[in-house]
């Protein structure tokens, strides 16, 4: 009886564990660029131009500067990790990510996150503009480009204590697999764990040093 007993106990885990990983793996969103991005551009700069249309993105760069945004899809608001292929083909030169106007990159890929309380309320219509310089909101910036050693975190020049560039590649070309965890760099980052994942952005500049820049990003799934 103690056999059996043990069995049944041992088959009900292994049920209850599949399951359980049955339903992480259901919790992964695979995020396209397609038409729910929108461009943003610069007063007084060339844009950056971004391929949009299916599972890759095209990044081209002369001298360039702007990015595209788009809300989290409602099913990915929780997400505590990501990861993406990127790969770049010409590369600006290296760049101090520190330091405003001088911060040329190759790729940017930006996770931007609200209070649940504040999150309920924002508007779909909001513009990134607006929700970067929320009060409320918190952003992880992962970047190929710059001239600091892999995994450097630094102040963003431009979000005041509310944004954190981290080097993930320095300047150079070449292709990689990235992954992230959201919620460890997060918590590294502003000393408490995120809520809720509102919006995405990518971004490349090659203004500040008269460059050009060829790059691509794809396969990006938030879990």
């Amino acid at each position: 009886m103690q056999r059996r007993s043990f069995l049944a106990v041992t088959a009900a885990s292994l049920v209850a564990t599949g399951f359980a990983q049955g339903a992480l793996a259901q919790q992964t969103t695979r995020v396209g660029f397609d038409s729910a991005w929108r461009t943003v551009n610069f007063p007084r700069l060339t844009p950056t131009r971004y391929g949009l249309g299916g599972a890759a993105l095209s990044i081209s760069g002369d001298a360039s500067s702007s990015l595209i945004y788009r809300p989290a899809p409602q099913a990915a608001r929780s997400a505590r990790s990501a990861s993406w292929s990127w790969s770049v083909e010409e590369s600006v030169p290296p760049t101090d990510l520190s330091r405003k106007g001088g911060d040329d990159r190759n790729v940017s890929l930006y996770f931007v996150f609200l209070d649940a309380k504040t999150a309920a309320g924002l508007s779909p219509d909001t513009s990134p503009q607006r929700l970067l310089s929320n009060r409320s909101a918190r952003t992880l910036i992962y970047v190929w480009g710059g001239n600091h050693a892999q995994g450097a975190q630094l102040p963003s020049p431009y979000l005041r204590g509310r944004g954190v560039t981290i080097a993930l590649r320095p300047a150079g070309t070449g292709q990689a697999r990235a992954q992230v965890n959201l919620a460890r760099d997060f918590a590294n980052a502003f000393g408490t764990q995120p809520e809720v994942l509102v919006g995405l952005a990518v971004s490349a500049d090659s203004d500040d040093t008269d460059s050009r820049l060829r790059a691509s990003l794809s396969n990006l799934v938030l879990g």
